[in-house]
């Protein structure tokens, strides 16, 4: 169930572009053609589903405070997490080029259709967003870390696909002048952001009937406790009699 839960959060609710508005440059630059859009939505894709499992592995063994300890109890005190930035950039970066080389190698036509945006990616916001989100909201196992870094690039890929789909089609509508171009894409883009924010009450249903629950169980305990005091104080005023 956690991980069903993780999976549709990140895709709907926590979508890297419109709820974080992460990769926005990549988003508006390569959302013209859909074809276009689907080669560099799948690299996405691919570049989350390594990066953020890797670099889970290298917060939980290298960085953290105290994640040197499988190295001898003298490494317990160490804490590198200064370095994050540094070695998922690292992991990015490398990731990003294995990608190129495979797109370079097998569609040719994609690879020089993303230009420069696909070496790109290895600074794209919502990559690195992913992995430190993923380290900000303390992922628990490399699976959970697999499965947010597979949903997350979805969740990008759907945004981009969406995006440019709605731009083909635009081309033969009548917007007005002013707006061409950026202009439409960026109304758009916010009337889409509006329509992903709906899916927020998905996965809140049951929090919040838990919460209801926790607040009776407080309301109860105080109640009991507050029983308590009055027949202590009771007991305590006939004892002094």
């Amino acid at each position: 169930m956690e991980h069903i839960e993780l999976f549709f959060k990140s895709i709907f609710i926590d979508n890297m572009v419109f709820a974080t508005f992460l990769g926005m440059c990549s988003y508006l630059a390569v959302s013209k053609k859909v074809s276009t859009a689907v080669g560099l939505g799948a690299a996405v894709i691919f570049v989350l589903a390594i990066t953020v499992p890797l670099n889970w592995l290298l917060d939980q063994y290298i960085l953290q405070e105290g994640a040197l300890t499988w190295l001898g109890p003298e490494y317990a005190d160490y804490d590198l997490s200064f370095l994050s930035f540094i070695m998922f950039i690292a992991t990015i970066a490398t990731m990003v080029q294995l990608v190129e080389i495979i797109v370079e190698k097998f569609s040719p036509s994609l690879y020089n259709s993303l230009g420069i945006f696909l070496p790109l990616i290895a600074v794209n916001c919502a990559i690195l967003g992913g992995s430190l989100f993923m380290q900000s909201r303390q992922i628990e196992t490399i699976g959970l870390a697999f499965n947010y870094g597979v949903a997350s690039g979805i969740g990008w890929f759907l945004a981009i696909l969406a995006i440019a789909a709605i731009r083909e089609k635009i081309r033969y509508s009548n917007v007005p002048a002013p707006l061409r171009g950026l202009g439409i894409t960026f109304i758009i883009t916010g009337l889409m952001a509006i329509g992903f924010m709906s899916f927020g009450g998905m996965l809140t249903g049951g929090d919040d009937a838990a919460e209801k629950e926790d607040k009776a169980a407080k309301v109860e305990v105080i109640d009991e406790t507050k029983d308590d005091k009055k027949e202590l104080a009771e007991n305590t005023t006939k004892a002094i009699k």
